[in-house]
């Protein structure tokens, strides 16, 4: 994937050049703009699979997931095409590389992703599934090989841990950490945190990388909500 990133790191834009036949995966909606050499089409999310079981595949990865039930793919129309795209929070974009090394996605960092590159529902253990807001029963596994674009809300912050000692985030920060990590989902403090603030926690443990997100978009719900509530 060849593209550029706009220098503001607080609401960044993606331009991604593409030859002719080359083509991107996005996430629905993330489309600013194209040079008009672009060839947009949306599919159901659903790694290819058509029919009944395509839309199948879709919905549960949707409902799973909390991504999109469609996906869209931008084909170059000549060795000129460029298509800009943007996530809908505002935050950082970074790419991982995906091969070598998969990772493990929260709900909504989605981006964009190389042709090759997919991300597959994995069955998560019933006690994640039970406490965690990162997918529920399932949670969202790379496979293939290429580039793939997460985005966040707040700047990205990534560790690298060395297996020594656990490490501990908010369950509302966690972007991204590498499958081999493996991980549980605890009460931050006390119960569920009433006296810190703390809710839940994903306690890591193993080597790889983990990717934060410095802001809390639920958080941020909760501050505004009662603004937002009519005293009429």
């Amino acid at each position: 994937m060849k593209y550029t990133m706009s220098a503001n790191t607080v609401f960044p834009l993606v331009e991604i050049e593409l030859n002719k036949n080359e083509r991107v995966q996005i996430e629905n909606g993330a489309m600013v703009y194209h040079n008009g050499e672009i060839n947009l089409e949306g599919s159901m999310n659903s790694n290819g699979r058509t029919g009944i079981s395509g839309a199948v595949h879709a919905f549960g990865r949707s409902i799973s997931s909390g991504e999109n039930f469609f996906i869209t793919t931008a084909t170059g129309k000549t060795d000129q095409a460029m298509v800009a795209i943007a996530p809908s929070t505002p935050g950082a974009i970074k790419e991982l590389q995906v091969g070598s090394e998969h990772w493990r996605l929260n709900t909504g960092v989605f981006l964009a992703c190389d042709p090759n590159v997919t991300y597959n529902m994995k069955r998560q253990k019933i006690g994640r599934a039970i406490f965690g807001g990162t997918g529920g029963l399932f949670i969202m596994e790379t496979a293939g090989e290429g580039s793939l674009l997460v985005n966040s809300y707040g700047d990205i912050v990534e560790i690298e841990l060395d297996g020594t000692k656990p490490f501990v985030v908010d369950n509302q920060h966690v972007v991204a950490w590498s499958s081999g990590l493996d991980y549980s989902i605890e009460i931050g403090s006390g119960t569920f945190g009433f006296k810190t603030g703390e809710g839940l926690v994903n306690e890591f443990h193993g080597t790889g990388t983990v990717l934060i997100q410095t802001r809390n978009a639920e958080a941020l719900a909760n501050y505004i909500s009662p603004y937002l509530i009519s005293t009429d």
